[in-house]
């Protein structure tokens, strides 16, 4: 949770600020609540096998680690950050119209791969935009974000309907769809002037600060971030298994809007977690039950049981990443707040690619019980995790107090 602040300056904030945000948060997020399910299975309808697949998936989130940073570098330098917003848009449509052209696995490689790099950008500038609001003039940032999330629910809903009308084919038109929309809000982007602070994207050009390189802190990054990678092939494979067991396309839609919605629920319930529960639980408790998600994914659970076992998106994800934001807050000074996020978005980037691009191997391998591996990982950063734990400067007789902000 990112709590607003009193207004620091004088300057007006540009109006309808907070609903123009909001907008801007839907439009690629609609992409998203149609790409990240349903891509894989316009793959599958290409003739392309598991490996393949995973090859594709993977490469554009290696494309973005490096893209992304040089886009916010420039986007910092250019003084208006929402400029960067219509190239992104329109080079991101470019590359869906593209994919119509050929289906050849090279060419869907190479367009996918350039589309990762063009769209990557989008979010974290509209992130940045948004926090440049709660700094300087105090909104809240949950209320601009949470209609982001509203909108994936609603467009992975509609999207699941349309897969089960008329198959995979509908992916790619409402993706294009969905690019036209960001191109169309870019123009109601609020202006907000220099950013007075550098963004998460352009910290990852620098060297991370000293704080940033303690080893408990480290750990921890890469712990987390393991666990968050243990996802990737649930969102690389899990649409395709469950159409392969006979689900319908509303069925699939409602399972991940099921782990959206627990993801958003937990979100809105932090503050009060916070307050009864220590930061540590709050990461253990995400870092095991991930193991355990995929222990139990392979199992015969129909639909009901999967329901459920989405629904631990709240811990795997929301509540871990909570506890991992807070410990930051914590632990690292405000000035080195966007390399800490930046730290954070690498190794997010990194880890994903790398499982996702493994997933096809053990999918291709192992079907279903490949997600046995993702088990694995999310052990390992578990354990990651509690070397961090085990290792942090309150448990070596400073009485609580750090100078890792300094």
């Amino acid at each position: 949770m990112i709590p607003s602040s009193p207004p620091p300056y004088r300057e007006e904030a540009p109006p309808y600020f907070v609903p123009r945000i909001a907008l801007l948060f839907c439009a690629p997020l609609v992409v998203n609540g149609f790409a990240m399910p349903y891509f894989p299975v316009w793959l599958s309808t290409l003739s392309l096998n598991d490996f393949e697949i995973g090859i594709i998936l993977a490469v554009p989130m290696f494309v973005r680690v490096i893209t992304a940073p040089l886009v916010g570098l420039l986007a910092d330098r250019i003084g208006e950050r929402a400029k960067v917003l219509i190239w992104s848009a329109v080079l991101s449509l470019l590359t869906a119209l593209a994919l119509f052209v050929s289906h050849s696995f090279w060419f869907v490689l190479i367009i996918y791969a350039l589309q990762g790099g063009v769209y990557s950008p989008y979010v974290p500038i509209v992130e940045a935009i948004a926090l440049t609001g709660v700094r300087r003039w105090g909104y809240d940032y949950a209320t601009m974000r949470v209609w982001g999330s509203v909108a994936f629910i609603g467009a992975t809903m509609f999207g699941g309907v349309m897969i089960g009308l008329h198959g995979g084919s509908i992916v790619l038109p409402a993706m294009a769809g969905g690019f036209v929309l960001m191109i169309l809000l870019t123009f109601i982007a609020p202006h907000v002037g220099r950013p007075r602070r550098p963004s998460t994207l352009t910290a990852l050009t620098e060297p991370p600060p000293k704080a940033l390189r303690k080893l408990d802190l480290q750990l921890l990054l890469i712990g987390v971030t393991l666990v968050n990678g243990s996802h990737a092939m649930l969102f690389a494979f899990s649409a395709i298994y469950w159409q392969h067991i006979g689900f319908s396309g509303t069925q699939i839609g409602l399972l991940w809007s099921a782990g959206v919605a627990a993801e958003v629920a937990m979100f809105f319930c932090a503050r009060m977690i916070i307050r009864r529960f220590s930061l540590w639980t709050m990461i253990f408790s995400g870092c095991g039950l991930a193991v355990v998600r995929w222990i139990v994914f392979p199992m015969d659970l129909g639909f009901w049981g999967y329901f459920a076992l989405q629904c631990f998106h709240a811990f795997t994800y929301a509540i871990m990443h909570t506890g991992m934001q807070n410990i930051l807050v914590r632990r690292v000074s405000e000035e080195q707040e966007a390399s800490a996020q930046g730290l954070y978005f690498f190794y997010t980037g990194v880890f994903s690619a790398i499982f996702t691009f493994t997933s096809g191997y053990f999918y291709t391998w192992f079907g279903v019980h490949g997600f046995y591996s993702m088990s694995v990982v999310a052990l390992v950063g578990c354990g990651s995790a509690l070397a961090a734990w085990y290792l942090q400067p309150q448990r070596s007789g400073r009485g609580g107090n750090t100078s890792d902000a300094s």
